[in-house]
């Protein structure tokens, strides 16, 4: 990383934010260690601690199935080379997801969801997939938010047809969520990346 990061306890000295802050991560990790994540978010301990509430919520309190979820953050993860963040969850994925190599492989490739936009139909009830290109192994919609993930990472504004395919699929709360979970995992890896947390751009050169 490019800072040291915290001690993984708290110091004798430290305050009562520090501390909780400390004792938060560790019950939300437990029987875990603490992550190098959280040992770099630990030098700022309230916003460690604000962090750990957020990103709690989005893993554990969603009413998203795990497929959907762990979908969002993976493709989030590959887009922005935050490999830490992919190497982390993509285990995840793969064991509650239910996806198969293939189908992790279709969402690992970097090209070939872009563009999916000019794909949907105008109604929105296209599948943005061409024939022997995109969505191997992936249901409509899957691809959907995979195709969503990609609108709002790469550029931000999401279409009318992109939303509408998004929206044939998922309720009003579960669309929020995702939005959600696309949104907090791109701050994640923005994080990740800028500070090079996990030291994995050394490992991607190799």
């Amino acid at each position: 990383m490019r800072l040291p990061y915290a001690p993984s306890t708290p110091l004798t000295s430290s305050d009562l934010t520090t501390t909780a802050a400390y004792t938060q991560l560790s019950a939300r990790r437990s029987p875990n260690p603490l992550l190098s994540l959280d040992l770099a978010l630990l030098h700022s301990p309230a916003v460690a601690s604000g962090w750990s509430s957020f990103l709690g919520a989005i893993r554990t309190q969603t009413s998203l199935p795990a497929d959907i979820r762990e979908l969002c953050i993976c493709r989030v993860a590959i887009l922005n080379g935050a490999y830490f963040e992919w190497e982390h969850h993509v285990p995840i994925l793969k064991a509650e997801g239910g996806l198969s190599e293939e189908a992790v492989e279709e969402i690992k490739s970097r090209k070939v969801w872009r563009g999916w936009e000019a794909n949907v139909e105008k109604d929105g009830s296209g599948d943005g997939k061409e024939e022997g290109e995109v969505g191997v192994g992936l249901s409509e919609r899957q691809r959907a938010v995979l195709a969503y993930a990609d609108a709002m990472t790469v550029g931000i504004k999401v279409s009318e047809e992109i939303f509408a395919w998004l929206r044939k699929s998922f309720d009003e709360r579960k669309v929020v969520e995702i939005t959600a979970t696309v949104a907090a995992y791109n701050c994640v890896s923005r994080f990740l990346v800028a500070l090079d947390v996990g030291e994995m751009s050394e490992k991607e050169k190799k």
